[in-house]
């Protein structure tokens, strides 16, 4: 095989027992890789209504053909599993090094199953294998784990580790490599911590082939990458959006209930640059550049590490009132050091905050006062959050459940229990499709069709109306599973779209991928996930948003008075996608997909 090892490393973590196994050809064909081989996997071995942190419940790492290829922006990597937090198919992206490391040492990714009997860590040097005992590292922080891994590995070894979050099952666990790259959504760090797995070190020096002529459709497609968005990204990193997303009435503020944020300017990427940028830096074979190094002094708030990037910016900022770059930076190098998603973590602490506006969560429960705008309590709470302590094991369960305990679940900003992200959906219709029907929750990344709606990218589409929005969210959904599964980030296809990367992922494997092949792999991985969901007991009624997307209109700001009319646009979208009105996949649509 081309692009792929052709090989996959199968860890029984109760045996001990380490195997590797041949990639079947039909399937990476048909799924391509990461995303989509994950995903089949999930579903054709395990019970989709396990517990998901039993150990019954596996983990499969993925990556893409095009991964570790030197492809434009082809570092992800793929960690697919049941969450904890949602009970849906959890699928969380990284990048960085670890990934291309992992195809280096020759897999293409890596299937966990069972638990160990005590903390182990994983050592991948190309063939030689071992599971060792992390006793002395459990309870280590991911900066302090990466450390000390590479020194009872190799100084060149790539680390992917869990923090105490995951370690103690904070459903917003999240796990880290390259320091600070995460696989953060859906609680993977948590279903780690279950094994008893503390970290995967890997080691590869046998690289692997790519077809011929690789190199020079390679080149050609690296060139694309110019322009001002390109050097958007490169400049601003993500945090470019909250300006966009604030002048349109869409930077989600006060636990949602407006869209406009009046400190805007004091937490965007000029705030950024200005006040505690260090350096942009690079996932392996990235030509954008939107990491951020960054160093905050302020007292009271120092630290240094990566981010905050824009759904950091509005989780930590905006929805708790939060103006302060600092403290929001300082929360972001908390989640990173604990190893947490912090999306949920800042939403789950916003809804707190306004529990407490309600008097239903008192002082004494906190330890503290818990007002929006308090920055100071904000960073305690998450530091709470990720070792479970006082209030913040309360916290470490999602604002869904928080706000559950306190009778007021419609207060929690989720869909199917996941904190949605950072583009209101009363002023961009789109996302309310994308948020609903997402496999994993309430994410914006499976078809963000706000990039269309706010930023004309790659078509300019009115934002305020429901028409044309489900061919929209299904098209973007089904080109971003397919991106997912070449091992590409998704912001590569942001600045040159996709069609530049199935040829090469043609030229990488030496098969003939046509645009066609490529769109119907990713609807065949979205109906896959769905098909895992709706065994897993899900369907229509899961598909929401919270109340106050429906029902309640903003409050202000150019998108001033609007709400969402979902259930018109998923009768339209199930229709499209071939399903019933319950949202369940016809048999139909699976035979002419080639799904059993």
């Amino acid at each position: 095989m081309k692009g792929w090892t052709g090989k996959i490393l199968r860890v029984n973590l109760k045996n001990n027992k380490c195997t590797v196994e041949k990639l079947n050809e039909d399937i990476a064909k048909k799924y391509i890789g990461g995303r989509g081989i994950g995903s089949k996997m999930l579903l054709d071995e395990i019970d989709p209504k396990v517990d998901p942190l039993s150990p019954e419940n596996k983990m499969f790492i993925l990556t893409g053909p095009l991964t570790g290829t030197g492809s434009p922006c082809g570092a992800r990597f793929m960690v697919i599993t049941k969450s904890p937090q949602t009970g849906t198919i959890a699928c969380s992206n990284s990048g960085g090094y670890w990934g291309p490391e992992l195809k280096a040492a020759g897999y293409d990714g890596i299937i966990l199953e069972g638990k160990a009997d005590k903390p182990k860590y994983l050592w991948i040097n190309n063939d030689k294998i071992e599971l060792r005992d992390a006793g002395e590292l459990w309870g280590m922080d991911t900066h302090e784990t990466t450390r000390q891994v590479k020194a009872k590995t190799d100084a060149r070894a790539k680390v992917a580790c869990i923090g105490p979050a995951g370690e103690k099952l904070v459903l917003m666990a999240a796990i880290m490599n390259d320091l600070n790259r995460s696989a953060a959504r859906s609680g993977v760090g948590a279903v780690m911590g279950s094994k008893n797995l503390k970290a995967i070190a890997v080691r590869g020096t046998k690289g692997f082939s790519v077809a011929d002529g690789f190199r020079d459709v390679n080149v050609e497609i690296s060139n694309l990458f110019k322009g001002d968005v390109a050097k958007g990204y490169g400049y601003f990193g993500t945090s470019m959006a909250v300006d966009y997303c604030n002048a349109v009435g869409i930077f989600p503020t006060n636990n949602y209930r407006e869209g406009v944020f009046a400190g805007a300017p004091n937490i965007n990427g000029q705030a950024i640059r200005d006040k505690i940028l260090v350096r942009k830096r690079s996932c392996h074979g990235c030509v954008l550049g939107c990491a951020r190094v960054t160093r905050v002094k302020e007292q009271g708030f120092e630290g240094s590490g990566e981010g905050p990037e824009y759904e950091t910016i509005y989780a930590f900022g905006s929805t708790c009132k939060i103006d302060n770059i600092n403290a929001v930076a300082k929360a972001n190098y908390i989640c990173n050091e604990l190893g947490m998603d912090s999306i949920s973590v800042g939403v789950t602490i916003a809804t707190a905050m306004e529990l407490y506006e309600l008097g239903l969560i008192k002082e004494k429960d906190v330890g503290m006062e818990l007002k929006f705008g308090d920055a100071k309590a904000m960073v305690e709470l998450t530091r709470k959050t990720g070792l479970r302590e006082g209030f913040g094991d309360l916290l470490a369960l999602g604002s869904y459940r928080l706000a559950e305990k306190y009778g007021r679940p419609e207060l929690s900003m989720t869909s199917k229990k996941m904190e949605i992200s950072a583009y209101d959906p009363r002023g961009s219709k789109g996302m309310a499709l994308t948020y609903s029907t997402n496999p994993r929750g309430g994410d914006h990344t499976r078809g963000a069709t706000a990039f269309c709606e706010i930023f004309g990218i790659p078509k300019k589409v009115k934002s305020k109306i429901i028409e044309g929005k489900a061919e929209l969210a299904m098209e973007l959904q089904n080109l971003n599973a397919a991106i997912d599964s070449t091992g590409v980030c998704m912001f590569a296809t942001v600045v040159v779209q996709h069609e530049p990367f199935v040829k090469l992922l043609s030229a990488a494997t030496g098969l003939n991928f046509t645009m066609d092949d490529y769109v119907k792999a990713g609807e065949r991985v979205w109906n896959v996930e769905r098909l895992f969901n709706v065994k897993a007991g899900f369907s229509r009624k899961d598909d929401s948003l919270p109340p106050r997307i429906l029902r309640e209109p903003l409050s202000d700001g150019p998108a001033k008075g609007e709400t969402v009319d979902l259930e018109t646009m998923l009768d339209q979208y199930y229709k499209l996608r071939g399903w019933d009105n319950n949202g369940i996949p016809t048999e139909e649509k699976l035979k002419g997909l080639g799904i059993k």
